[in-house]
């Protein structure tokens, strides 16, 4: 099984190129964050045509929305809303009758890294200790987390530790309170399982770039986790940058784990 987690940045804008990889990439299990279209909306007919027989997508006009795209048997479709907030940040499904599968796109928090004056970061940081006391209680054997977490927890996951400690997404409040969701929930951080910590690894580079590769200034944001039971049946797992080149294309690039 093939499983991919993609912010997209818009389903309906970018769907050919989400079509173009999972063909590319044969795709089992296709996860999308920021996919910005209403239910009604949302371009099933594409994936169906892929062979997508199973499905599940929550999204709103303009913000957030969360897909699940399967041609793996999927079952007991559900999902939470965090912090009392009806968006839609989460969805989750059992793969196969086996594997619960939780995909989130975690707010991004805004600009200023500070809950008094900033209220998108402190929706973030609320946000994240939901999910620190939810996983914390969570008793499922077998797990898989992905999406855009909008967290780049270790010094490696960002171009320069230094220079990015008091900017959003690598501040210690952050990244301290995501190390714990990975701690406290009995997660297995896959992707720096394949890729030491000792590494650069990334998955954004932000459109203020004018050549990506060249400034090569990127975070790591999106991420898959594994439980326990799960790790030893990670094959491969690879970041697919050369998406970043396509024309307009998301600020996120896939990753994929086999």
């Amino acid at each position: 099984m093939r499983i991919a987690t993609w912010n997209i940045n818009s389903v309906r804008l970018r769907i050919h190129h989400v079509l173009r990889f999972i063909k590319e990439q044969n795709i089992d299990v296709m996860c999308l964050q920021e996919t910005k279209s209403p239910d009604e909306f949302f371009p099933l007919n594409e994936f169906l045509n892929l062979g997508f027989k199973y499905f599940h997508y929550r999204g709103e006009k303009s913000y957030n929305g969360v897909a699940i795209l399967s041609k793996v048997f999927i079952s007991n479709k559900d999902h939470l809303n965090w912090c009392g907030i009806n968006d839609t940040r989460h969805i989750s499904v059992v793969l196969n009758k086996k594997i619960t599968l939780h995909n989130f796109y975690v707010p991004a928090g805004g600009d200023v890294p500070d809950q008094e004056i900033n209220l998108k970061f402190k929706h973030k940081i609320k946000f994240v200790n939901e999910m620190i006391n939810y996983f914390k209680k969570d008793k499922t054997k077998n797990r898989i987390l992905v999406g855009d977490l909008n967290i780049a927890p270790y010094e490696n996951d960002v171009w320069s530790h230094k220079q990015l400690l008091n900017v959003v997404s690598h501040t210690p409040i952050e990244t301290d309170n995501l190390k714990k969701l990975l701690n406290d929930g009995k997660w297995v951080d896959i992707m720096r399982k394949f890729v030491p910590l000792e590494e650069k690894l990334y998955s954004w580079w932000s459109y203020r770039n004018r050549d990506w590769k060249i400034s090569n200034r990127g975070r790591r944001l999106d991420h898959i986790w594994l439980s326990d039971s799960l790790v030893s049946s990670a094959k491969k797992l690879y970041v697919c940058k050369e998406t970043r080149d396509w024309e307009k294309p998301s600020d996120h690039v896939p990753v994929v784990l086999d």
